[in-house]
C-alpha cells in the first residue's frame, strides 16, 4: 500500500494513524483537516468554558506538530473536503487541491445541529462542540453581565452548559420539546427525578416546548417557544449533532445518518473506511447500525480500521448506547435502549436510585443516579450478555455491588431471576 489518507483528525483519526505505525506500516499517511487544531475531546469543552480545564487540556494527544512528527504524518489543514470520487480514490478540497490515495479513513466527526429558524442573531447565541465554541462562551461569561440565559436542549451538553450559568450566578432556563431531562438516555421517571433535583439547584425547566424564534432586541434577546416568549441575555443551542458528510454525493459509500460500516469499519466502497461520530456501526444490543458518539468507541473504530487496511484479522463487535455524566454535584449513568419495554426493577438508597428494565429475561436498560461506582460492573455485565456470554456476575463484581448499596436480592433480580411483573425494591 502506497498512500493512506485520513479525512478528519479527531479521536478516531488519531488512533487510526497511531495504530498504523504500531502495526509496522511505513508508507505515507496524509491527514486532511479543515482546522489547524490537534484532536480534541468535545465533551471537555464545557470544562474549559467554565475555567475548570486549561486550553491544553482539550487536546489529550498533544500538539498537532508533535503528533505529526512522532507518527510521521503529512498534515493538510485549513481546507474542507468538497467531493470524494470513490471509484477513482480521489479527494477534492475547497482550496482547489486534489489528492489520490490507496485507502481512506473518513473520520470527519459531527457538527452541532441548528434548528431551521428563519435567522439567528449574530451576537449572544452560542453552541458548544468545538474549542472555538468553548472560547466564545467563556469570553461571554467572563464579561460578568449575564443575568438570564436560555439553554435549548435537555441533553448531556445542555445540562453542563446550564451548570455554567448556575455557577456564574445567572438565572437559567433549560428548555426542550421532550417531557423530561436526557430523553435519549433516561426513562421519563428518572428524567423527572433528575429534573426535580436540577430545579432545586436553581435551574428552571420548560419541557414540551419547541423553539420557534430567537430575535435580537435592544436589551438582549427574545426567545420564542410558540406563543410564549422569554427574555435572555444569552442563548445556547444544545439540541444535538449531525454527521459531517456534506462532501459525499449520495452514491457511495452508503449512508444512513452515518456511513454504514461492518465489523472491520469497511464501507460499501472498496478501500474506504469510516470511524467515529460520522460512522454508523453495530449496536450490539439491537444488531442494527447506529451512530454511537462515544470517545472510546471512536478510538476502537479507528484502531480497527487501521488493522483492516493492513489486512490484519480485526473484528470490532460494536458497542451499546451509554452515557455517564457528572453535573451539579450529581451523577447520571444510562446503559441500553431507553425505548425498551418490559419488567421494571427499582432500587433506592439514600439518594441513589437504580431503575432497570428486563426484556425477554435480560437487562435492556439501566439508569443509575448518584452511584457511579457500580456502573463499570453493570456495563461489563450487559455488554457480555449482548455479545452472547452466559457468564454471571463474578464474585468480585458482586462484592463491588454489595459495598455500593445493592444487596443480594437486587443483584439476583438484575442477573437472572424471572419476573412476571414490575418490581419495586426499597
Amino acid at each position: 500500500m502506497k498512500t493512506i489518507a485520513i479525512l478528519g483528525f479527531g479521536c478516531a483519526g488519531y488512533h487510526c494513524a497511531k495504530t498504523l505505525r504500531e502495526l509496522g506500516y511505513e508508507g505515507a499517511i496524509h491527514v486532511f483537516s479543515d482546522t489547524d487544531l490537534p484532536p480534541y475531546n468535545p465533551m471537555l469543552t464545557t470544562y474549559y468554558a467554565g475555567h475548570r480545564l486549561p486550553w491544553k487540556g482539550l487536546f489529550p494527544f498533544g500538539s498537532l506538530s508533535d503528533i505529526a512528527r512522532s507518527l510521521r504524518l503529512t498534515v493538510h489543514t485549513g481546507a474542507a473536503a468538497i467531493h470524494l470520487d470513490t471509484p477513482g480514490k480521489t479527494l477534492y478540497l475547497a482550496d482547489g487541491s486534489v489528492h489520490t490515495f490507496d485507502a481512506l479513513l473518513i473520520s470527519t466527526g459531527a457538527r452541532v445541529f441548528l434548528p431551521p429558524l428563519p435567522a439567528l442573531p449574530e451576537k449572544n447565541v452560542y453552541v458548544m462542540r468545538t474549542p472555538a465554541d468553548a472560547e466564545a462562551l467563556r469570553r461571554r461569561l467572563d464579561q460578568g453581565n449575564v443575568k438570564q440565559a436560555v439553554v435549548v436542549g435537555a441533553s448531556m451538553v445542555g445540562i453542563k452548559v446550564a451548570e455554567l450559568f448556575q455557577r456564574a450566578g445567572a438565572r437559567c432556563i433549560l428548555a426542550d420539546m421532550a417531557p423530561s431531562l436526557f430523553p435519549l438516555a433516561a426513562v421519563p421517571e428518572v428524567g423527572a427525578e433528575l429534573g426535580q433535583r436540577v430545579m432545586e439547584k436553581g435551574v428552571q425547566l420548560k419541557f414540551g416546548v419547541g423553539l420557534t424564534a430567537i430575535d435580537e432586541v435592544p436589551d438582549g434577546l427574545k426567545v420564542s417557544f410558540g406563543t410564549e416568549t422569554l427574555d435572555a441575555d444569552v442563548v445556547v443551542l444544545a439540541i444535538g449533532t449531525r454527521a459531517n458528510l456534506d462532501f459525499l454525493d449520495g452514491s457511495e459509500p452508503q449512508v444512513n445518518r452515518g456511513i454504514l460500516v461492518n465489523e472491520k469499519m469497511e464501507t460499501s466502497a472498496p478501500g474506504i473506511y469510516a470511524a467515529g461520530d460520522c460512522a454508523s456501526g453495530r449496536n450490539i444490543q439491537t444488531g442494527q447500525n447506529q451512530i454511537i458518539g462515544l470517545w472510546a468507541n471512536a478510538g476502537y473504530q479507528g484502531r480497527t480500521a487501521a488493522g483492516a487496511m493492513l489486512g490484519k484479522p480485526v473484528d470490532y463487535p460494536g458497542n451499546m448506547p451509554h452515557n455517564i455524566t457528572h453535573f451539579m454535584d450529581m451523577d447520571f449513568i444510562g446503559f441500553g435502549d431507553v425505548r425498551a419495554k418490559g419488567e421494571i426493577i427499582r432500587c433506592r438508597r439514600d439518594g441513589f436510585f437504580l431503575y432497570a428494565i428486563r426484556q425477554e429475561g435480560a437487562l435492556a436498560l439501566v439508569n443509575i443516579v448518584d452511584n457511579h461506582i457500580i456502573s463499570g460492573v453493570i456495563k461489563n455485565y450487559m455488554t457480555r450478555k449482548f455479545l452472547g456470554s452466559s457468564e454471571p456476575i463474578s464474585s468480585m463484581q458482586k462484592v463491588i455491588l454489595l459495598r455500593s448499596g445493592l444487596d443480594e436480592a437486587i443483584i439476583e433480580l438484575l442477573e437472572r431471576s424471572p419476573l412476571n411483573e414490575g418490581v419495586t425494591y426499597e
